[in-house]
């Protein structure tokens, strides 16, 4: 199977194509809009504003692109950090705004507790909410590597983390995933479940 990566000037894509193949994936950066009918899974990863990333998806192609791979064509999607983000119906950093509407919820700021700072930065723990191929063969509890200052609102995360009350740590809807964390930066949990989206893609 061939992995895109979506390069739409948002984050390091250098090392997320190296722990892709690192897990055996055969992978390939574009930033063509129709080069997306070409993979056979997609994977959106990002780093930055949800405005700015919606507006290069948009003002590229990538967006109506990627909503008619996954809607029509059942193309499997891994969404990361800021590319977990864009999934949403809505966000509200910079502003109230559409997102790509795959997965329901909105994107807002983290309210921190006392003695927790802005921007999250650093490892966690991360424990899903129920079974999912996605953390197939992950212990309940992994750490993994976090950078962030807004979350993914939703009814129904998939694994949670126990920072500022607790925020949706990852999220799926049918072949959609989404990870708020690096896992190409989180070690041996995250190469597993890279290596989990691949197989089951």
């Amino acid at each position: 199977m061939s992995v895109m990566i979506i390069d739409y000037g948002m984050g390091n894509l250098s090392s997320v194509q190296r722990a892709l193949e690192e897990v055996g994936a055969a992978v390939f950066i574009s930033d063509q809009a129709s080069d997306i009918k070409e993979a056979s899974s997609l994977l959106l990863p990002g780093v930055g504003a949800f405005g700015e990333g919606m507006r290069n998806l948009r003002d590229s192609g990538m967006a109506d692109a990627i909503l008619a791979a996954v809607k029509d064509d059942g193309i499997p999607l891994l969404g990361i950090c800021l590319g977990m983000q864009l999934l949403a119906e809505h966000g509200e950093e910079g502003g109230p705004q559409e997102g790509l509407g795959l997965i329901p919820g909105t994107i807002r700021k983290l309210k921190v507790n006392e003695g927790e700072r802005l921007p999250h930065i650093g490892w966690n723990e991360v424990t899903p909410s129920e079974p999912h191929p996605m953390f197939e063969g992950i212990p309940d509890g992994s750490d993994f590597y976090f950078v962030h200052s807004y979350y993914f609102d939703t009814p129904t995360p998939l694994a949670t983390t126990p920072f500022a009350g607790g925020f949706a740590a990852s999220v799926a809807k049918d072949k959609v995933w989404g990870a708020q964390f690096h896992p190409e930066k989180s070690s041996k949990p995250g190469l597993k479940l890279l290596e989990n989206f691949v197989n089951h893609a």
